[in-house]
């Protein structure tokens, strides 16, 4: 793939330039086309299948390669009639009743429901190119194709906007659709706002990355396709504000390093995590700059592309950097990966538009320390300009409801997770937790726990939660990989409060431990720290403080040689007890720091007063936090 020269003029952080970004994109789709059938119906690109089977994964794959496609149409239309006319092509094929080889529909098949509205969205964007020059026999077998989406049961999740947008096209295209489909979708839409720009995916305290690239995307895309639409009309403001607000934490969770926030499901989507930030300035709904939208969305894709996620076929594998098939979940085919092309929506604004003209402004990480409080998550945001890395510590996220008694999930359920640490994939792991050990080594979960609040405090960031540490004899038969914890057979531990006091590189973790001689289990405690590959730059380390509570006497590091995501030995380290832990409060800071960050030796001690909850503890740069703040009435265990 030749790429134009950087200009870091223009870009001074990444060097890209839209014309990179068009590049990127024609490479993608080239090499992607090399795997279509001889009527472009269907892409059947090498690699494992996901539990839909081959003609879903390929109609997966066309359609959303025709996503990113729309989009460089729709902002380039003069230059890229060579992919109009391939798509165009495919598009009858894949539903042409009497072809053999057509498309599954929607009302056939589950997954169709989701790449037709990567379709619908498309050809909405593309209408005066594509649509309205398709012969009317092909519009009319589209129309029927769509149309199998009516009064279909979707799950109430993202899914949602799948038949929202499907409808609100046929709305636009003379098709029959049901106002009572899209109303209900946007009820459902409405019930799972959190606040503060953040969406639940569903019942559970599932926060992730579908946030932003499904319940902040959708309604932009969806009133662009509809403006007349008095719906559209009604919630401009409402859905607008929505984004600004999650746009502005948002800035906040991409390291220098380029990387969005490591954390949820489906991270094979990779820089599908820009989406928002380009639909903020497709939209006009957004307060950052748009240098600064650039400088992240760009950050975004070179950092994947430096990092091997375009194969030598010049294809997206499934992986984070490279492929790892360990990251594959059950609705995962060799097509999934393309739902970067959301990633890719810039494309869509003109060359002269803000957004590609403006220099590229810095982001928070990259101008100072950062701290940010996320509500409805339960995330406490440190990030550090020294070494670039931003880190959150979580205290209500785990993909499952208050009381739940079932495994971790490691893309949700963990203490922390970064810009620059993969999660330890196995459900039982040290991988920032603070975990019991049963005599045939088995660890217990937290999921379930209940979140405790936090607050911001004198350059401190505290957050806490409660939990009854389990242990869990998975289910065989548990079902499939869709992100939450699997179930199992429980076997109750210890009650536990866990405080996060976090400033900068640094926190300090505080554990409160009781009921730890009830069943007589006599587990050694573990508190785990960062996982880092053995040959990474990045430090983690986690150290005992010294005079306070009772002792961890113990440490060690785990770890697990062979491929993970991010290199090819995973290392954690712990400290704990030797024996049994007791009743009572225990102290350790967790560090992650990346070159030029925190020195790794902790450096937190604890002074002594000469009451119950009196004394300090005093960080490295002489920062104090009384313990009376971090063991109020309503952290008590």
């Amino acid at each position: 793939m030749l790429l134009p020269p950087l200009d870091h003029e223009l870009s001074p952080f990444t060097g890209l330039t839209r014309e990179h970004w068009c590049a990127y994109a024609d490479h993608l789709l080239r090499s992607a086309h090399r795997f279509g059938t001889e009527d472009h119906a269907n892409i059947h690109l090498p690699g494992a299948n996901s539990r839909y089977g081959p003609r879903s994964d390929s109609l997966e794959a066309f359609a959303r390669t025709f996503l990113l496609a729309s989009f460089r149409i729709a902002g380039d239309p003069a230059n890229t009639g060579w992919i109009a006319e391939w798509y165009a092509a495919g598009l009858d094929a894949g539903t042409n009743p009497a072809n053999p080889d057509r498309w599954p529909t929607p009302g056939e098949l589950g997954q169709a429901k989701v790449e037709a509205a990567s379709l619908a969205v498309g050809l909405a964007l593309t209408r005066d190119v594509l649509w309205d020059k398709l012969p009317e026999r092909v519009q009319e077998q589209l129309i029927a194709w769509f149309e199998t989406v009516i009064g279909e049961e979707y799950p109430p999740i993202n899914w949602v906007w799948f038949q929202i947008v499907v409808e609100t096209f046929l709305a636009s295209v003379g098709g029959r659709y049901s106002d009572e489909d899209i109303d209900a979708g946007l009820a459902i839409h409405d019930s799972l706002y959190r606040g503060g720009g953040w969406f639940a995916d569903g019942p559970e305290r599932a926060y992730d990355h579908y946030v932003g690239w499904a319940f902040q995307v959708y309604p932009q895309l969806w009133a662009l396709m509809a403006p007349n639409d008095p719906r559209v009309a009604a919630r401009k403001k409402l859905d607008g504000d929505r984004l600004a607000d999650f746009l502005d934490d948002a800035a906040f969770l991409v390291g220098a390093n380029g990387a969005p926030l490591i954390q949820g499901r489906s991270l094979i989507y990779r820089f599908a995590a820009a989406a928002p930030f380009w639909v903020g300035e497709l939209s006009g709904h957004t307060r950052l700059a748009p240098g600064m939208a650039r400088r992240a969305a760009s950050g975004m894709l070179d950092y994947f592309a430096r990092h091997g996620s375009i194969t030598g076929d010049g294809l997206l594998s499934i992986g984070w950097h490279g492929e790892f098939a360990g990251m594959k979940q059950a609705y995962s085919g060799a097509g999934s990966p393309y739902w970067a092309a959301k990633g890719m929506l810039g494309l869509a604004l003109p060359a002269d538009h803000l957004a590609w003209t403006s220099v590229e402004a810095p982001l928070p990480v990259e101008v100072a320390d950062t701290q940010r409080l996320i509500k409805a998550p339960g995330w406490q945001v440190d990030g550090t300009r020294a070494d670039g890395v931003v880190r959150i510590r979580n205290h209500a996220t785990d993909h499952a409801v208050v009381g739940s008694v079932v495994a971790d999930s490691p893309l949700y359920a963990r203490t922390g997770y970064s810009t620059h640490t993969f999660p330890d994939l196995t459900p039982e792991s040290v991988d920032n937790a603070v975990a019991f050990l049963d005599s045939s080594g088995r660890l217990t979960h937290r999921t379930g726990f209940e979140y405790l609040g936090s607050f911001s405090e004198d350059g401190f960031q505290v957050g806490a939660s409660r939990f009854t540490a389990h242990w869990i004899e998975p289910d065989p038969d548990a079902g499939p990989d869709h992100g939450s914890g699997v179930a199992g057979t429980a076997t109750p531990g210890p009650s536990v409060t866990v405080v996060s006091v976090t400033r900068g590189a640094l926190e300090l973790r505080l554990v409160r431990v009781a009921g730890a001689s009830s069943g007589g289990t006599g587990a050694p405690l573990r508190i785990g720290g960062w996982p880092v590959d053995a040959a990474s730059s990045v430090v983690s380390s986690v150290c005992a403080v010294p005079g306070y509570g009772l002792a961890l006497d113990t440490s060690g590091t785990f770890v697990r040689s062979g491929a993970h995501p991010m290199g090819s030995e995973l290392t954690i380290p712990w400290v704990g007890t030797s024996g049994t832990a007791h009743d009572g409060d225990y102290a350790a800071v967790v560090i992650l720091a990346g070159e030029g960050g925190a020195s790794p030796d902790g450096g937190v001690t604890f002074v002594a007063g000469e009451g119950e909850l009196t004394g300090e503890f005093v960080f490295p740069d002489g920062a104090s936090v009384p313990l009376s703040r971090l063991w109020p009435a309503h952290f008590d265990a």
